[in-house]
Parts: C-alpha cells; structure tokens; sequence
C-alpha cells in the first residue's frame, strides 16, 4: 500500500489502515524516503508513534529527493544524510532495516563493497550492504 500524493493521500486514512494491519499481527512496515518524497515516511512515523517498539521498521534510499545530483544514489554522504532526514520523517531514534533500493550504477563496484557507514550520533541504523547484484539484469 502507497501512502502521500502517490498512493493514499488521506493521512488519518493511511493512519488507520496500518493501525488496523499492526492488529491484526502484522510487524513488518517498509517504506522509502522517495515514495512521495518523504510524506510515506511521514504518514508511517504517525502511525507508529507510541508503537515503533512492535515493529521491524525498514526504508530505502538511492533515488533523487530534488534537483541536487548530491541528494541521490549510495554515496557515504547521501546515506548519511538520507538517513537522518527517514529518522526524521518518521519520528523515531532507530531504523531496523536500512537499505539500497538499487545498486549505484555510478558508484565503482569497490565502494560497494565497502562496510556501510556507522551511525552519527544522530541517526541510528542497523545497515545491511545491498552490493548484491542479481545474475540477470532486472526485467522491470
């Protein structure tokens, strides 16, 4: 399910739909910071306020979030930064699942491989390296 301008735009809606999927046992939530540039990530930090603690809470980052070609991609500095803005977005202290939507096609395959960053004092995420590529190029 889409949440903001792309998907369902009604924030109390959207609320209530994941209140009603956090009932009924569901304890995974994912997101992204470009879906609806940032206002998913928004909608799910309401949602889960006073129940972040119940959840596995997974985002995203690599596409543009503006014109800036620095707000984009698997750069150190973009991780960093996109990180803190998805802790923000959503209103908590942690990310359980931090993760590439798509590998950097402009980073070299070294960087990649690389240990993801550590967390800054302000961001706090469990980071798992998606250097992985598929032995087929995607068909989408």
């Amino acid at each position: 399910m889409m949440f903001g301008a792309l998907g369902n735009p009604d924030h109390e809606d959207s609320v209530r739909i994941i209140h009603k999927a956090l009932d009924a046992g569901i304890n995974f939530v994912d997101t992204a910071d470009m879906y609806a540039q940032g206002e998913s990530e928004e909608i799910v930090g309401k949602a889960l306020k006073g129940r972040r603690d119940d959840v596995v809470l997974a985002t995203k980052f690599h596409w543009p979030m503006g014109d800036d070609p620095n707000r984009r991609g698997n750069s150190r500095r973009w991780i960093v930064r996109a990180v803190e803005g998805s802790l923000r977005c959503q209103q908590t202290d942690h990310i359980d699942l931090y993760q590439a939507h798509r590998p950097d096609p402009t980073r070299a395959s070294t960087s990649r491989r690389r240990s993801p960053p550590s967390p800054t004092s302000s961001a706090a995420a469990r980071c798992a390296p998606s250097d992985r590529r598929p032995s087929q190029p995607p068909t989408w």
